[in-house]
């Protein structure tokens, strides 16, 4: 059985969304691995909005203790420079070493291969599933293109 995904479409962007995540307001997607361990990457959206990623960098030791919300690195692009925070409490278990040798994944494969790190935690309750995601998106364009939400 294939990865189920949605088709997204807003204004001039569009993507896929695996529906196996949980996402963040701040476009970040969660994958569970197993019991509380949690694969965690940037959206394709956010990754757009970064533009091409030149740099990476996480500044907590695997098994630094994390609170929701934390910075732990960042990630600079052509575009911008971003923290990449934390969007659950847990334990850091490591970087996506493939990405630091290679920061194209990012890119082209930013739900797979393009992996930011894995923590061990409890989902926060802020997460919302794909469906959820989507409003987030539909909110952030609006705000980009100028419109109110109704």
């Amino acid at each position: 059985m294939g990865k189920q995904e949605i088709q997204y479409r807003r204004s001039k962007f569009s993507t896929r969304l695996p529906t196996d995540r949980m996402y963040t307001a701040g476009h970040s997607w969660l994958k569970n691995e197993d019991g509380d361990l949690w694969r965690v990457g940037l959206t394709k959206f956010a990754v757009r909005m970064l533009g091409e990623a030149v740099e990476i960098d996480f500044e907590v030791a695997v098994g630094a203790q994390l609170e929701t919300g934390q910075p732990i690195g960042w990630v600079e692009g052509f575009k911008a420079v971003t923290d990449i925070y934390v969007p659950i409490r847990g334990s850091f278990q490591g970087a996506n070493e493939a990405l630091l040798e290679d920061l194209e994944f990012l890119r082209s494969d930013p739900y797979d291969k393009g992996w930011l790190y894995v923590i061990k935690g409890q989902l926060d309750p802020t997460c919302v599933d794909v469906e959820g995601y989507m409003m987030v998106l539909d909110g952030t364009i609006d705000k980009m293109l100028g419109k109110e939400s109704l």
